[in-house]
This record gives structure tokens, C-alpha cells and sequence, in this order.
């Protein structure tokens, strides 16, 4: 039997396939579905600062193109001295494909790791019920 693919290994692969000549830092996501199916994304920056994508949104994005919807644990590897936590945007995209108790390990790339819920990144997230909400008012 193969030994599941790991997390760690693919999104520190595809980290080094980031495009980031302006800012230099590099950083890899690799997302696992509940079918087990695993997608990476990688930073890739623009000269428009800020229009560029987050190795998270990257990820998100080609599950999405697969046709999966919902992510079951989560890897981002960057090279900092300390675990890198995602931008805001990414956690709240994190938050509308991921359960409030899904798994996610921050990395760097000499090892450290720092594991969080989604939750714990985003408290109080904007979601699905807000919406239906205003939708209930409107009727």
C-alpha cells in the first residue's frame, strides 16, 4: 500500500515555483479534499502591487476547476522565521470551503510548524447563515 501524499512535501515543492520577483517571498498551499485529493497553489505576484494571488487563493482555486468544493486539511509553507499565518482574504476564502474545525498547518521551510482550526484563523467569520438571514428578511 502507498503511503498517502504528504501535505508538507507538495506544498513545499510547489512553494518553489512561486513567482515572486518583487517581494522574494516565496510561499506554498496544498489542500486535501474528503475524497483525498490533493491541489497546491503558489504565490504569484504582479508589478500592480497588490494584484497578485496568495498561494492559498491558488489552491483554492484549482479545487474549485476540479470540481470539488470543500477542504479537509490545509498546508502553507513560507520562509519566515516564524509559521505564516494567511492574509485575510485567505482565510475567509479558507472559510467558505473548510469546516470552522479543519486543520491548518502554518510551516516554515526549516521546520516549524504551527497547527491552527480555521476558526482559531478566522473568529466570527462572515458565512453562509449571514446571508441567509437577509435572504429570509427580503420574503
Amino acid at each position: 500500500m502507498s503511503r498517502p501524499e504528504s501535505l508538507s512535501d507538495l506544498a513545499r515543492a510547489v512553494r518553489e515555483n512561486a513567482y515572486a520577483p518583487y517581494s522574494h517571498f516565496k510561499v506554498g498551499a496544498a489542500l486535501r479534499t474528503p475524497a483525498g485529493n490533493i491541489y497546491t497553489g503558489c504565490n504569484v505576484e504582479n508589478v500592480a502591487y497588490p494584484e497578485g494571488t496568495c498561494a492559498e487563493a491558488g489552491a483554492i482555486a484549482a479545487m474549485v476547476a476540479a470540481g470539488e468544493t470543500e477542504i479537509s486539511e490545509a498546508y502553507v509553507i513560507a520562509d519566515s522565521a516564524h509559521p505564516v499565518p494567511p492574509c485575510g482574504g485567505c482565510r475567509q476564502k479558507l472559510a467558505e470551503f473548510a469546516k470552522s474545525g479543519v486543520l491548518v498547518t502554518l510551516a516554515t521551510i526549516d521546520g516549524a510548524e504551527q497547527k491552527v482550526t480555521v476558526a482559531d484563523l478566522l473568529p466570527g467569520a462572515f458565512g453562509r447563515d449571514h446571508m441567509a438571514a437577509e435572504a429570509g428578511d427580503k420574503t
